[in-house]
């Protein structure tokens, strides 16, 4: 299956796809040097903010050339065959980056081990769960299957959030000044962000996929990650630097 995008549309896709691509790359690069501005048990947290947007960039990459590849005369093949825009990248990018991000969070706080322990036991399988619960909605073209793969993948969800607010708010009064008060705000950006990807499966479920649906699809996903990457690796690299104060190491900003 084809479809048209006008010449607009083709332009705002390849460029959001751009956009997203040199987001992760020079996000990858600024949270790995800047980590000599963190005490050193802060530093896993921001490894791993580098490697969510690594990976997270890889992924761009591949979907940039699958677009290009799949696109002819503004034409764009969605059939599922070897030479048709790939949305699996995707899934596969989510597969690895969503529980990165979750331990994220635990590490940069710095937890007992028994607490980071018990949420990484939580937060990991659950949010692996969201996404591969997804994917077969994503790539089926039955109305019911989308559905009710949509419901499934949600339930972790609610689970994600609720040990997110109640589990890990227990940890917060114990964080310097100003941390609490940025986590919650971290906990704001995931849901205000990860909001954007069922919405935009939503536009999957509604009926056949149209220029405008795809156009709104690939750019509500790209947006979304770039916030839910980018934005959250900085906030993340905020906190260790707060943190690192509170404790002593001189701000040089």
């Amino acid at each position: 299956m084809f479809i048209q995008l006008d010449s607009n549309q083709w332009n705002l896709v390849y460029n959001v796809f751009s956009l997203g691509l040199i987001s992760m790359l020079a996000t990858t690069v600024y949270t790995l040097v800047s980590q000599p501005r963190v005490l050193a048990k802060y530093r896993t947290a921001l490894v791993m903010s580098s490697m969510v947007t690594f990976i997270a960039g890889y992924h761009y990459l591949r979907i940039f050339d699958s677009f290009k590849h799949a696109s002819e005369g503004g034409k764009v093949l969605l059939d599922g065959s070897q030479d048709a825009f790939n949305e699996a990248y995707r899934y596969v990018d989510w597969l690895l980056t969503v529980p990165l991000l979750l331990v994220e969070v635990i590490a940069v706080l710095a937890l007992a081990k028994e607490v980071s322990r018990s949420l990484i036991m939580r937060l990991v399988p659950a949010s692996a769960a969201m996404i591969a619960l997804g994917y077969p909605g994503e790539i089926s073209s039955d109305q019911n299957t989308q559905v009710l793969y949509g419901v499934l993948s949600t339930l972790p969800f609610i689970y994600i959030l609720y040990v997110l607010f109640v589990e890990l708010g227990k940890s917060l009064d114990r964080q310097p000044a100003g941390v609490a008060e940025t986590i919650g705000r971290l906990r704001l950006l995931l849901i205000a962000t990860w909001g954007v990807y069922p919405i935009a499966y939503i536009f999957n479920i509604v009926g056949d996929q149209t220029a405008s649906s795809f156009v709104t699809v690939q750019v509500g996903y790209t947006i979304a990650d770039i916030l839910a990457k980018c934005v959250f690796g900085l906030t993340i690299l905020k906190i260790a630097k707060m943190k690192s104060v509170a404790e002593g190491m001189k701000d040089d900003h």
